[in-house]
C-alpha cells in the first residue's frame, strides 16, 4: 500500500497474530499482493484446513483502490471455505475480537 512502512506493518500484523495464541485460538495469516498471485495465494490458504472464521483486514476493505481485491477475497472465501464465518476488523489490533464475534 502506498505510504505504508512494510516492516512496521509486518511487525504489527505479527503482534496481532500472536494475540490469537494468547486467547487460545489457532490462527494463521496470509498476506496478499494485489497481482496475479492473489487468487492462488488465497485459495491455498483457504483450502489448507477447515476454518471457523476468516478475518479480512481493514487495510484491504478501507483502501478504495483495493476494492476489486476485497471483492475477490470475499468471493474466494465463500467458494473455498463456505463453512467459515467472515469477520472484519477495524485494524490489526482488534482482529481477535473480530474473530471472537463468530467463534
Amino acid at each position: 500500500m502506498p505510504g505504508v512502512d512494510g516492516q512496521a506493518l509486518r511487525a504489527a500484523l505479527d503482534g496481532a497474530l500472536s494475540r490469537f495464541g494468547e486467547h487460545g485460538i489457532d490462527a494463521a495469516m496470509v498476506l496478499v499482493v494485489f497481482d496475479e498471485s492473489a487468487e492462488s495465494t488465497l485459495v491455498t490458504s483457504l483450502t489448507k484446513q477447515p476454518w471457523d472464521v476468516v478475518v479480512v483486514g481493514g487495510g484491504i476493505r478501507k483502501t478504495e483502490q483495493l476494492l476489486p481485491l476485497f471483492e475477490q477475497i470475499v468471493n474466494l472465501i465463500r467458494r473455498h471455505a463456505p463453512q467459515a464465518a467472515i469477520a472484519f476488523n477495524t485494524s490489526g489490533g482488534d482482529s481477535v475480537e473480530a474473530a471472537q464475534r463468530w467463534l
